[in-house]
């Protein structure tokens, strides 16, 4: 079997066993064996946490399952603000947050009600970099300021609840634009994509790794009516004013269908985060795997070709778990005090 015919076959095989759990047993169960079984929460699907996440749980159980009998099952979940919950309920073990998420949770500020003391970090994963989409009939500077155009217009700010709504949120807050006189509309990646497609919306708030399937979905079927609004370095200032986590990106011209030009817009980083009480053992060999395996990922989802063990305590909002701790000393990185429990 060729290689990308097997992790085309190993994807399938995550995602079927994950159709199977139920929250009745998504608590992690340890084994006679001494490994464990884990579920994971994502987000929703079209953007970049759930193809990431699935890609994750694909290499624990290719890598660690006939070995360490480790594995891990990928749900999609509302994002971020979900999974912190789904964390906390014990209903999963793993999740990928959003920096500024992170940041929320383990100081229990922000839209997050309470400090998450449980929860661990193990890597930045890689950049979530802010998609404004707009129809060019709404452009005036095709900066980030033409949102206020949006006012008694449809916008997608994200599911309810989710972390795309509270980061989208945050940035809008920094910039004193208030979505309230928007139209709001709850949806997913992909909904918020069909929506624009449709007429229903005339705007959607997508953070995702690049490239996201409803950005690009997006634009194949509306290129030359839509845009990605540009963040000046004024207005990147603006949106750190409270909690600094984004830097500026540029996303590639030719990233999307008809996108002749570069964007220049902002990221902050993704991050991977385990519960306290994950044994130490488990955490390390799936950090060793995932960055002793970063090939297998890059084949699965672009947005993982960020990733490396140089960058992976960049942004990082609370301690390492002692697993990912001993595996980052063992590969020389020093690690600051402010990541270090005890």
């Amino acid at each position: 079997m060729h290689k990308r015919q097997f992790l085309k076959s190993a994807i399938c095989l995550a995602t079927a066993g994950l159709l199977g759990i139920t929250a009745s047993n998504a608590i992690a169960q340890e084994n006679e064996n001494g490994g464990g079984q884990y579920i994971m929460g994502t987000a929703t699907t079209g953007g970049t946490f759930y193809p990431v996440g699935v890609a994750l749980s694909t290499l624990v159980r290719v890598k660690l399952e006939p070995t360490h009998h480790i594995s891990v099952s990928a749900i999609s979940s509302a994002g971020s603000a979900e999974n912190l919950r789904l964390m906390d309920d014990g209903q999963a073990q793993f999740g990928i947050l959003q920096a500024l998420y992170g940041a929320w949770a383990w100081n229990g500020t922000g839209p997050v009600p309470k400090a998450y003391d449980n929860v661990r970090s193990i890597s930045m994963l890689w950049q979530n970099v802010e998609h404004f989409v707009v129809r060019n009939e709404l452009l005036e500077t095709g900066t980030i300021d033409d949102l206020t155009n949006l006012y008694d217009h449809g916008f997608s700010i994200g599911a309810r609840n989710s972390g795309t709504e509270g980061s989208g949120r945050q940035i809008l807050a920094g910039l004193e634009i208030d979505p309230e006189q928007m139209n709001l509309a709850y949806l997913g990646y992909g909904p918020s994509a069909d929506s624009m497609q449709n007429g229903n919306i005339d705007g959607m708030n997508i953070p995702a790794g690049v490239p996201a399937s409803a950005v690009t979905s997006a634009f194949a079927n509306m290129g030359s009516d839509i845009s990605i609004l540009e963040v000046t370095e004024e207005q990147l200032e603006r949106i750190n004013r409270e909690y600094p986590v984004w830097t500026p990106y540029e996303i590639a011209a030719g990233t999307y269908p008809s996108q002749d030009e570069a964007v220049h817009t902002i990221a902050q980083p993704n991050i991977l985060v385990v519960n306290a009480d994950v044994p130490e053992e488990h955490v390390y060999q799936i950090t060793k795997a995932m960055f002793e395996n970063l090939s297998f990922l890059n084949n699965i989802h672009p947005a993982t070709r960020a990733m490396a063990v140089e960058k992976a305590l960049d942004g990082l909002p609370m301690p390492l778990h002692p697993g990912a701790a001993r595996y980052f000393q063992e590969q020389g990185l020093e690690i600051p005090e402010h990541l270090l429990e005890g």
